[in-house]
């Protein structure tokens, strides 16, 4: 593709989407006089510290910093590049994503580059060896015993398919002699996992080997890694990808995008931890699970996973490993829980897995077990209450021990209060009094995180009502150019001042997104969340007068220039000149 998304798409973009609708969609916000609040969806707090403007359309959390536009959010909270993001807002729109050869410098804060070659090279070069490794069911000349093996595994042809299972072949070097020519081609092979390096030998040689091979899609479908199961009992039983640049485990769920292939709307997603219980599951009509690529569903998997539906059964086998790895992924989604939003456990018989349950009972029988799962509460309980006794006071001391900073993490709302009561019925108390032991965030944290953004200089005060209100520029027509005052910022406030110039209904949130990828990107996304303080009916004032000082602050510096040389040196006809007439303007 060409190398450049052109500036006017994305202001459009920009301009035709509500930040509020966007990030509601996502994250439920609540009207808080001119603002939009929620918790923040960054880092886990209960008291929502994350403030969303409808008339700037910026978002920004007094708890941990983030802060941005439309563009940012997709960025951040559906971990997306740039461009990425540009085509997941452009599809809202069912708009194709303009791309244009241009001789701009592509430093230019008027452009944000999209070559991202390297990593659509590794995009590619995964595509080209999953349809290498669905190949070899039918060429190696062990693929009748694979196809023989998944079909006594109860698997279709249109299952195999729909998850592009396929075959690593028994060999050292089948995949490096196919594609691995030349370095570079070897290093992305490297770079991918799909090739390993002994460090000891330095032989380079293929990492999966005589396997069946899952492939692992990321949300658009793209293949970012593999998963490899052996044939018989040899070990390890499961070979996956390390991480790499387009594939980070703990971010990516195994079988989502062919879940939301299957289903329109996911009413609830059952997380297991098997690529072949994903594919047993779907074989037998349940399309809505998932694999958590671990021992434990992260808090990054969580969120993806709320984003899509709002109930998660996360399916686990009986024994002491898979309770603890329950206990972890319960630790990972407390911050996550909101009202609505539910997560539940489901523990297996010993020795049975999804794969082999699925089979035994069919599609009717297994759901009906999903839909006995353990609620997350009880399961909560149950796990605290096995570790205390509770007929002596100590014992329900050690309960409250263990249980209020779990319960803290919880955001406020509906759940966490059915959480206090219950905790405070076990412990014999009222559930009031708990809140004195629940940490609340303090108030002045908030204060004082916006007193620090209101610190600054006379300049950055002018930048940041410019980046906020670009339409306060036009109270400054008669100003002259800026970036000859030597004051650090002066040159950043021109240019900015420029830009709005060229383009007098400009947006905050379009302004900003000029400056995206520079070095000033991040002062300037500071300066768009500075709690400024001023009445709107006088900001035009209150800018002209900024203005004013920063030019009054320069022709004091100039005059104590000219007069330190006039004692030390002899002015020039023209310095003579202009201290004369700072002089006067001084009188």
């Amino acid at each position: 593709m060409a190398g450049l998304i052109p500036q006017h798409f994305i202001d459009d973009l920009i301009s035709r989407t509500d930040i509020i609708d966007l990030i509601d969609g996502r994250v439920k916000l609540k009207k808080a006089g001119k603002s939009y609040v929620a918790c923040c969806p960054f880092h886990g707090e209960k008291s929502p510290s994350f403030h969303v403007s409808q008339d700037k359309q910026f978002y920004h959390c007094f708890g941990c910093g983030a802060s941005g536009n439309v563009i940012s959010f997709l960025m951040e909270y559906d971990r997306l590049d740039f461009p990425d993001a540009i085509e997941e807002l452009a599809g809202l729109y069912n708009l194709d994503v303009p791309r244009e050869d241009s001789g701009v410098d592509k430093k230019s804060p008027q452009q944000y580059s999209i070559d991202k070659q390297k990593k659509l090279d590794y995009y590619e070069l995964m595509t080209q060896v999953e349809t290498y490794f669905r190949q070899q069911l039918k060429q190696n000349k062990n693929g009748a015993e694979v196809i023989s093996y998944l079909k006594n595994r109860g698997l279709s042809g249109e299952i195999a398919q729909r998850f592009g299972i396929g075959y690593a072949p028994d060999e050292w070097q089948a995949v490096k002699d196919k594609f691995g020519q030349g370095f570079e081609r070897e290093k992305q092979l490297l770079d991918t996992g799909v090739l390993i390096k002994n460090e000891d030998s330095n032989r380079i040689y293929d990492r999966f080997r005589n396997r069946v091979m899952f492939p692992i899609r990321d949300r658009r479908g793209r293949v970012i890694g593999f998963g490899g199961r052996v044939l018989d009992d040899s070990v390890p039983k499961y070979l996956n990808s390390p991480e790499t640049p387009i594939f980070h485990k703990g971010s990516e769920l195994y079988g989502f995008f062919e879940a939301k292939q299957a289903n329109r709307d996911l009413n609830r997603l059952l997380v297991v931890e098997g690529y072949m219980d994903v594919v047993a599951l779907a074989q037998n009509g349940i399309s809505w699970a998932v694999a958590s690529l671990g021992t434990a569903t992260t808090s990054e998997q969580i969120q993806l996973m709320f984003r899509n539906t709002s109930e998660i059964i996360c399916c686990y086998d009986g024994d002491r490993a898979g309770r603890e790895a329950a206990w972890r992924t319960l630790n990972n989604s407390l911050p996550l829980l909101q009202d609505g939003r539910q997560i539940k456990f489901m523990f297996l018989p010993d020795g049975e897995d999804p794969d082999s349950m699925v089979r035994q009972l069919g599609e009717t029988d297994f759901i009906a077990l999903v839909d006995q799962a353990t609620p997350l509460s009880k399961f909560l309980f149950d796990n605290l209450l096995s570790q205390v006794e509770m007929d002596s006071e100590d014992g329900r001391s050690k309960l409250a021990k263990l249980a209020l900073p779990l319960v803290n993490t919880i955001a406020d709302g509906v759940f966490q209060q059915m959480i206090k009561e219950k905790l405070a019925k076990y412990l014999g108390v009222e559930a009031d009094s708990l809140d004195r032991f629940i940490s609340q965030e303090k108030p002045s944290q908030v204060k004082q995180q916006r007193k620090r953004s209101q610190r600054g200089s006379i300049v950055r005060q002018a930048i940041g009502l410019t980046i906020q209100y670009p339409a306060l520029v036009k109270a400054i027509a008669n100003i002259p150019q800026l970036d000859k005052i030597k004051i650090k910022g002066t040159d950043l406030l021109q240019k900015l001042i420029d830009q709005v110039r060229q383009q007098p209904e400009i947006s905050s949130a379009q302004l900003l997104e000029r400056w995206r990828g520079t070095n000033e990107y991040p002062a300037l996304l500071k300066m768009t969340v500075w709690q400024h303080d001023i009445e709107k009916d006088n900001l035009e004032q209150q800018f002209i007068d900024t203005i004013i000082q920063i030019i009054n602050k320069h022709l004091e510096l100039r005059l104590e220039q000219l007069a330190h040389k006039s004692r030390v040196d002899t002015l020039t006809s023209e310095e003579r000149q202009e201290y004369a007439q700072l002089i006067q303007n001084e009188r």
